[in-house]
C-alpha cells in the first residue's frame, strides 16, 4: 500500500530484469554471426572449386528473365495469352549445365511436344465428331492409353536415353486435350503452347551456346586427364609410405573402414577415379550432341572412346587401390625386410606413375609420343623386382635355412641388401640368448644352493614368451598360449608360421606392384587407339 485506496506498490528485483532471453544475449549473436560466416565460406569455397557453377546458375537466370519480359511487356502478351508461361517452365526443365546436355534435352522436348502437340489435335477431332457424350469418354481414354504406354516403353532398355522425352509426351499431351476440352478450341490450344514451348527453347539454346558456354567434350576430356595424374601420385604415394612406415603410427581401425586418412591426399582422388564411369558416360553422351569447338574441331569425335579409355584406367586403379589395403592391413611385413628390397619396389613404382602421367600428358596436349622407351623402363625395373622376390624368397619365411652358396654363387641385391638381410633373426636370436642368459645368471645368483632345478627351467621358459610376445605377431597368440597353460610341443612351429604369414604381406604387395605394370600395357593401347581415332597430332608437329 502506498498510502492511496485501492493502489498497490510492487518491487521488482533489480536481478529479475538482467534475465537474460534465448537469443538475445551477446553470446548467442556472436554464434548466429559465426555460424553464418561460416556457412558464406563454404558457399565461396564450392564457388571457387568451379567457377563454372557461378556462370551456370548466371545464364540460368538470364534466360528465365528474357522469357519473363514476354509476359512483362503487354505487346507479346497480347498476342500468346497465358500460353506465354510455358516458355517459362521449358527454359526452367530444358536449361542444363553443358551445351551437349542442353541440346540432349531440347530435342526430347521438342520431339516430344510436337508428337503430343499431334496426337492430341488429331483425338480431339475425332471426339468431337463422336458426339457430345462420347467426347469426354474417349478422352479419357485415351489419356490412359498414352500414359500407359509412354511410361512403359521410357522402361525399355534401348529408349532409356530418351526417358525425359516420354514424360513430355505424357504431361503436354494431357494438358492440350484437357484445356481443350474446356476451352472448345484444341487445335488452337495446341499451336499457341507449341510456339511458347519452341520460344523457350530457343532462348535456352542461344544463352547456353553464347554465353560463357560450358562444353561436355571439355570436362570430359579434363576428367579424363585429372583421373590419369590421380592414379600415378595415388601409387607413388602409397608405395612411398609403404617404404618408409616402420608401423609405428597406424590409423585406427574405425578410421581405415571409413577410408578416414589425412596424410594421404591422393588417395580419395584415386577413389573418386573408381566411381566415374558414371560421370564419363553422361559426359560422352553430351558431347555426341555438341557441335564442333575449341580443339575438337571435326564431326563425329569419338567420345565413346574415352569411356573406353577410362575403363581401362579403371582396371588399373583397382590394383592402386589394393595396393593402399596392404598399407593398411594387420598383417604388415617387418620394416627392414621391406628395406631390403626397397630400390627395386622404388624403381618399378616410379617407372610405371611416369608413364602413366606421360599417358595423361599425351590426352591432354592432344599428342601422339612413341611409349616404347617408357615400356622398356617399366618393364626392366618390374623384371629386377621379379628376379629379386625369386633369388631371396627365402626371407619371405620366418623357418628358413640360409642357402647353399657352395654350388653357385647368389647374385646379391643393392648394398642394403647385404646390410639388411640377416636383421630379420638377429634381434630374435640376441635378445633370446642375451637376455635369457644374463637373467639366468642373475637368479642362479640369487637361488639358493638347495633349490630344486625345474625353478630355474620355468623362469627360462617364461623369458622366452616374453621375447616371443616382443618379436611375433600376434601378441595375442602368445597370450593365448599362456592363458591354455604352458608351451605345447606345436607352439614354436605356430609362431614360426605367423612370422611367415607377416612376411608374406610383402610379397602380396609386390605382386600387386606387378599386376599393375602388366595392365599398362592395356591402358597404353586404348590410349593409342583413342589418338589414332581422334586424330592426335604427331609430337613436334
Amino acid at each position: 500500500m502506498n498510502g492511496k485506496k485501492g493502489s498497490f506498490e510492487i518491487n521488482i528485483p533489480p536481478e529479475a530484469t538482467k534475465s537474460k532471453l534465448p537469443g538475445t544475449s551477446k553470446e548467442g549473436s556472436t554464434g548466429a554471426f559465426s555460424s553464418c560466416k561460416a556457412w558464406i565460406w563454404s558457399v565461396w569455397e564450392f564457388a571457387k572449386e568451379d567457377s563454372n557453377r557461378v556462370k551456370f546458375a548466371l545464364k540460368v537466370g538470364l534466360a528465365v528473365l528474357l522469357v519473363s519480359l514476354l509476359i512483362l511487356f503487354r505487346a507479346p502478351y497480347d498476342i500468346f495469352g497465358t500460353n506465354i508461361i510455358w516458355s517459362i517452365l521449358t527454359v526452367a526443365i530444358m536449361f542444363e549445365y553443358t551445351v551437349g546436355a542442353t541440346f540432349n534435352r531440347g530435342f526430347n522436348r521438342a520431339l516430344g511436344s510436337l508428337l503430343a502437340g499431334v496426337l492430341a489435335i488429331a483425338v480431339a477431332q475425332l471426339a468431337i465428331q463422336s458426339g457430345r457424350v462420347a467426347e469426354p469418354i474417349i478422352i479419357g481414354i485415351s489419356i490412359f492409353l498414352i500414359g500407359s504406354i509412354t511410361s512403359f516403353m521410357k522402361l525399355w532398355p534401348s529408349l532409356v536415353p530418351y526417358e525425359y522425352g516420354f514424360r513430355v509426351i505424357l504431361f503436354t499431351y494431357c494438358l492440350i486435350i484437357v484445356s481443350g476440352y474446356r476451352m472448345g478450341n484444341p487445335i488452337t490450344t495446341a499451336m499457341d503452347r507449341l510456339y511458347s514451348i519452341a520460344i523457350g527453347g530457343f532462348v535456352a539454346v542461344l544463352v547456353n551456346v553464347f554465353v560463357f558456354p560450358i562444353w561436355a567434350g571439355e570436362q570430359l576430356h579434363k576428367e579424363l586427364v585429372n583421373s590419369f595424374n590421380s592414379v600415378a601420385d595415388s601409387l607413388e604415394e602409397c608405395v612411398k609410405k609403404y617404404l618408409e612406415d616402420e608401423g609405428l603410427d597406424h590409423p585406427e581401425f574405425s578410421k581405415t573402414v571409413m577410408d578416414e586418412f589425412p596424410d594421404e591426399p591422393n588417395y580419395r582422388r584415386c577413389k573418386s577415379t573408381l566411381n566415374s564411369s558414371a560421370k564419363l558416360e553422361s559426359l560422352a553422351n553430351s558431347a555426341k550432341w555438341e557441335p564442333p569447338h575449341g580443339k575438337f574441331r571435326h564431326f563425329f569425335y569419338p567420345w565413346s572412346e574415352y569411356v573406353k579409355v577410362g575403363a581401362v584406367l579403371r582396371y588399373c586403379a583397382y590394383e592402386v587401390m589394393a595396393l593402399h589395403g596392404v598399407l593398411h592391413s594387420e598383417i604388415q611385413a617387418p620394416h627392414n625386410l621391406r628395406f631390403t628390397f626397397y630400390s627395386e619396389i622404388q624403381e618399378a613404382a616410379t617407372h610405371a606413375a611416369e608413364l602413366v602421367r606421360s599417358l595423361g600428358k599425351d590426352i591432354s596436349n592432344m599428342k601422339r609420343s612413341p611409349k616404347t622407351s617408357l615400356l622398356k623402363k617399366v618393364h626392366s625395373s618390374t623384371e629386377r623386382l621379379q628376379r629379386a622376390i625369386d633369388m631371396h624368397s627365402y626371407l619371405l619365411a620366418s623357418n628358413f635355412d640360409p642357402p647353399d652358396n657352395s654350388s653357385k654363387p647368389l647374385t646379391k641385391l643393392p648394398v642394403t641388401f647385404s646390410t639388411t638381410q640377416y636383421d630379420l633373426s638377429n634381434p630374435l636370436t640376441e635378445f633370446d640368448s642375451n637376455s635369457t642368459e644374463n637373467n639366468l645368471s642373475q637368479i642362479n645368483q640369487n637361488v639358493p644352493s638347495g633349490t630344486p632345478p625345474q625353478q630355474t627351467e620355468s623362469y627360462h621358459e617364461m623369458m622366452r614368451k616374453q621375447s616371443r610376445r616382443l618379436h611375433s605377431w600376434p601378441s595375442r597368440e602368445v597370450d593365448a598360449f599362456e592363458e591354455e597353460g604352458g608351451l605345447g610341443m606345436d607352439f614354436l612351429p605356430r609362431m614360426k608360421a605367423l612370422e611367415s604369414t607377416a612376411a608374406l604381406s610383402l610379397a602380396n604387395f609386390t605382386s600387386l606392384l606387378i599386376e599393375f605394370v602388366a595392365r599398362l600395357d592395356h591402358l597404353v593401347e586404348a590410349v593409342d587407339v583413342l589418338s589414332k581415332m581422334a586424330k592426335f597430332n604427331h609430337e613436334g608437329v
